[in-house]
């Protein structure tokens, strides 16, 4: 069985972040062990360089690797240049777990909110795809925007750009999971065989209504993927168990 913590949305400034309830889901998170951190977006609430180093001093607190895609905040005042230099590639694959692949894209666009993927980006990521259908493996996409709008997060403005494009790939390729944060609610959609999951704010002071503070975990095995969401600080609810295809 895989164990993966989805965390996004951290807003790290010295306005919107709470360092306190950080360092309250690192202790959670490491405690759980899961094989491997994936991060959504927006880890800078402003893209500044000093923004991007504090994260990278926070994240010296996560035990197990930490892999992270660039959001609307990180891509603001020339982060974007700043995240390749400080965090890594805005987008990747990773192949190092056994049956199991994740690709990791840049939904951002410097200094705007709304997100896009690109064509040349999704002829990449379809690439991608191939490969996972050849060799059979359970496929996870990862990105900040989302592809389908989330309820609860008033007027509707942020999803893709090219979300119908990047929608029909996802779902011709019968893939597992899009990662996705953004809008700071945590979210389940199901579509075909493909389940949308979207992750709430780590860290920031910026929830909508009643939502704290959260984090997803998901545990994969051969048959089954089961998706949890844990209030940092508080309990746990299940977001849905479904069956693998």
């Amino acid at each position: 069985m895989k164990v993966i913590a989805h965390i996004s949305d951290l807003h790290i400034s010295k306005s919107t972040f709470e360092d306190e309830v950080f360092f309250k889901a690192v202790d959670e998170i490491n405690d759980l062990s899961p094989d491997f951190i994936l991060l959504t977006g927006d880890i800078t609430n402003n893209g500044y360089y000093s923004e991007f180093q504090k994260a990278m001093e926070y994240f010296k607190n996560f035990k197990p690797p930490l892999y992270a895609v660039p959001g609307n905040h990180d891509a603001r005042h020339v982060g974007y240049e700043v995240f390749e230099e400080l965090i890594g590639q805005r987008k990747w694959v990773l192949r190092e777990y056994k049956d199991l692949t994740i690709l990791g894209l840049d939904s951002s666009v410097p200094d705007l909110n709304n997100g896009h993927i690109g064509r040349p980006q999704q002829t990449w990521m379809e690439d991608e795809f191939d490969k996972c259908l050849k060799e059979s493996t359970f496929s996870i996409v990862a990105m900040h925007h989302h592809v389908i709008p989330v309820p609860k997060t008033g007027r509707e403005r942020n999803v893709l750009s090219d979300a119908g494009d990047i929608l029909q790939s996802v779902i011709d390729y019968n893939i597992g999971m899009v990662l996705c944060g953004h809008k700071h609610v945590p979210h389940l959609w199901k579509m075909e065989n493909t389940l949308f999951i979207h992750a709430g704010s780590l860290s920031s002071i910026k929830l909508r209504g009643k939502n704290v503070n959260s984090y997803n975990t998901y545990f994969i095995s051969d048959d089954s993927v089961d998706a949890v969401l844990n209030r940092v600080g508080g309990d746990k609810s299940s977001l849905g168990k479904f069956s693998r295809i």
